[in-house]
């Protein structure tokens, strides 16, 4: 298997760990090779607070997406997310020494390097420095001036900062499961690369991931990201006001959200009634689903609302940052019953749900494809496109041979090799199962 070619991004949800692993297929179409997700404990509102529970679910999750694969996993690409992020806009220039040179990536580096200087907060970093709009000697509009002659560039730079300590945490949860850490995304940025076409970005349109501990938000217009905020609130909160309205434990709220949720109240029948068994041999409760929904619907108006909110201080409102493609809904709380139309009542904005399957191969599942994968499926893109590939790929050839002997294995390492895009799957549960008990034994 060529080992360049291979990514993998690691999603540190509050809710889920996803670890997953892709590469570029002969249509450069992303094909997934391998998928594994585990409950993520230690990690509240996207910001990790339980080091040793975060470690071992990042462990689970790799570990998972190793035996799908047959892939070992070393470097990673991880998003991050959580209350402590904000964004800045900012302003800068650099002065040539020789304008009769054309600019070029040196020059634009050098600019972005000097952002990077700036001075934040005590305890805060700069995350991404995303150029919008340069100036070349005062001619503004500029979005490529790589090739131009000038003595004086300018740029307009979107600033995303994030917590250090948050940072530094997740680095050493990754570095602690035994993993490198190859660069940190912004998870809306790595969302909007997996659902967003070009086309929408172009004229203008609002990306919300609603994950379990926050709502992440990416605004773009003329294909340049203008706007990112993280609303510290998710899909868990809709889950604890059923717990506490409904009087029930989280577990059976978190199914009764999935199931019979719903943000529209007007939709259920005054004898829709849904019967939670009681615990430990008391009566079982009855809840009406018009009572499940109008929990549901007083929280999602309060976690729309705000993301209007910050739609409007963007300036969605004036006619030229309007934002005609309106919005695009992902993430595991957008497949909430009728919250597409409850969004376009706030709103008033078009929205659509977006799913991860306009960058993937065709014959990809039905689970890599849904919102709730959104985010990692983007971040694998964005490690293959920076070209920051699993440097380790042959590894897990090795730990066949070493497991089953020389011989057994040959076949199966042959398999891996000439049918890399879809691996057969008795062999590789085979091989699975062996490699479990040698786990086993050997401990």
């Amino acid at each position: 298997m060529e080992q360049q070619n291979i990514a993998v991004g690691l999603d540190i949800g509050t809710t889920k760990i996803v670890a997953m692993i892709g590469r570029y297929n002969e249509y450069n179409k992303v094909e997934i090779l391998g998928i594994g997700k585990s409950k993520s404990l230690g990690v509240h509102r996207g910001v990790v607070n339980n080091i040793t529970q975060t470690i071992q679910s990042v462990q689970q999750a790799v570990q998972e997406a190793e035996n799908v694969s047959g892939i070992k996993i070393k470097d990673v690409v991880v998003g991050i997310a959580g209350q402590h992020i904000r964004s800045l806009q900012h302003s800068d220039y650099i002065t040539r020494s020789n304008a009769d040179a054309v600019i070029d990536s040196t020059d634009i580096d050098a600019l972005c390097n000097q952002v990077h200087k700036l001075v934040m907060l005590p305890g805060e970093e700069i995350i991404h420095v995303l150029p919008q709009e340069y100036k070349v000697d005062g001619q503004s509009e500029i979005k490529e001036p790589i090739g131009m002659y000038g003595g004086r560039v300018e740029a307009n730079f979107h600033v995303v900062v994030g917590q250090v300590a948050s940072i530094r945490n997740i680095g050493r949860c990754v570095k602690s499961a035994g993993l490198n850490l190859d660069r940190i995304t912004l998870e809306p940025l790595a969302s909007a690369d997996a659902v967003l076409s070009q086309e929408e970005k172009e004229a203008g349109v609002a990306l919300i991931d609603i994950g379990g501990g926050t709502t992440d938000l990416a605004i773009f217009k003329d294909g340049i990201i203008r706007h990112t905020a993280v609303i510290p609130f998710g899909g868990n909160v809709i889950t604890e006001d059923i717990k506490e309205g409904c009087s029930i434990i989280e577990k059976q709220a978190e199914l009764l959200k999935i199931k019979f949720g719903s943000a529209w109240p007007g939709e259920n029948k005054d004898n829709e009634i849904v019967s939670i068994p009681g615990l430990r041999g008391r009566d079982p409760k009855e809840i009406t689903l018009k009572n499940l929904s109008k929990i549901i619907h007083a929280r999602v108006v309060e976690i729309i609302e705000q993301v209007y909110l910050e739609i409007k201080n963007y300036g969605h409102e004036e006619q030229k940052k309007k934002l005609i493609a309106g919005i695009v809904l992902t993430g595991g709380g957008s497949q909430l019953k009728h919250l597409k139309q409850l969004v376009e009542y706030i709103t008033g904005m078009d929205t659509r749900i977006g799913y991860p399957n306009e960058h993937l191969a065709g014959d990809s599942d039905a689970e890599t494809t849904s919102p709730m994968f959104a985010t990692a499926v983007g971040l694998v893109m964005n490690s293959l496109e920076q070209g920051l590939f699993n440097t380790h790929v042959e590894e897990v050839e090795d730990t066949l041979k070493d497991t089953e002997g020389e011989e057994a294995t040959e076949p199966i390492v042959k398999e891996m090799k000439q049918t890399p895009s879809a691996p057969k799957k008795s062999i590789f549960d085979r091989w699975a199962e062996k490699f479990k008990d040698f786990l086993d034994n050997a401990e």
